[in-house]
């Protein structure tokens, strides 16, 4: 997990809060880790536009095969 130095805060919409918590991997995923694979994502897409369906498909899968690991495999996922 990261450790900050200084954090802010930022006001969001409900559902947009809502429809960030469906991207979610796991259950204490922090916002910051979750805006930053958004970041991600959105970077590759501008950059490579026809990989980005590729990413976008291989995100799909990653996240399917999360949600069906155990917890033990969950915990050392965590640590990526």
């Amino acid at each position: 997990m990261y450790r900050y130095k200084k954090e802010t805060t930022i006001r969001i919409n409900p559902e947009t809060k809502t429809k960030l918590d469906e991207f979610r991997q796991y259950k204490n995923e922090s916002y910051d880790e979750l805006v930053r694979k958004l970041i991600v994502v959105a970077k590759t897409c501008e950059k490579e536009p026809k990989l980005s369906q590729k990413t976008i498909q291989e995100i799909k899968e990653a996240r399917e095969r999360i949600k069906k690991a155990s917890s033990t495999q969950k915990k050392k996922l965590r640590r990526f």
